[in-house]
């Protein structure tokens, strides 16, 4: 496929900036990469928005650092990380945000937390350790297709992150899903705000038809009002 123009690109990271990944993922579903529940956020209440820097770093820091150089504002370093050791911690935390980057997500390990949710750079990761690897590939292998959480993330692919989790896809797949979701968005915070008013949920949605219909060997799907 082919790239988005930029003034598309742009538009479509303005529209994607005001969606949930729930969203994202529920009209995405089969086109947009979610990534497992144990790649978490250090510090909640930030938002990822941005384009991957792949980094296959397993156990060496040597692709982490030419993953960093490489990166600049509006990245993301999407991290093939160790599962032993920490691949990133307050360094690096640090001068990615001085870099202007978007976020870190590390399939793996990072450490020096109490510093990381401090910062205002949004860092996922499985969790944290002390240990950190050594640095020592002579070719550190970055910008490469590598797997994340099971996702395949290629390099320019757009990366969104909220307390719920991480979405993946190339831009032509979030193009595709774009209008959809926010359909959903709009949608859900509609039927929100009228239960918080008062109304029943099940004013809202066709429970007992669509159950009639799965007990009677139907196809079904439970729709929303």
């Amino acid at each position: 496929m082919t790239s988005p123009a930029p003034e598309h690109l742009r538009n479509l990271l303005f529209r994607l900036a005001g969606i949930d990944t729930t969203s994202l993922a529920d009209a995405g579903r089969g086109v947009v990469g979610v990534l497992p529940a144990e790649i978490r956020p250090v510090r909640p209440g930030l938002r990822i928005l941005g384009t991957a820097v792949t980094v296959e770093a397993r156990d060496d820091l040597m692709p982490m650092l030419a993953g960093l150089r490489l990166a600049g504002p509006g990245d993301v370093l999407m991290v093939a990380g160790s599962s032993e050791h920490a691949v990133a911690g307050e360094l690096f935390g640090t001068e990615a945000l001085r870099r202007g980057m978007a976020g870190i997500v590390i399939d793996g390990y990072c450490r020096d937390t109490r510093t990381l949710a401090t910062l205002e750079l949004p860092v996922y990761s499985r969790g944290a350790v002390p240990s950190a690897p050594g640095a020592s590939s002579a070719q550190p292998v970055v910008q490469v297709p590598i797997t994340v959480g099971g996702v395949e993330v290629c390099p320019g692919d757009i990366v969104v992150g909220d307390e719920d989790g991480v979405v993946i896809a190339g831009a032509e797949a979030f193009a595709s899903v774009i209008d959809m979701a926010e359909e959903i968005q709009q949608r859900e915070q509609g039927l929100q705000r009228a239960i918080a008013a008062g109304e029943s949920l099940f004013d809202h949605v066709d429970f007992d038809a669509h159950l009639a219909r799965l007990q009677a060997g139907e196809p079904s799907k439970l729709s929303f009002s």
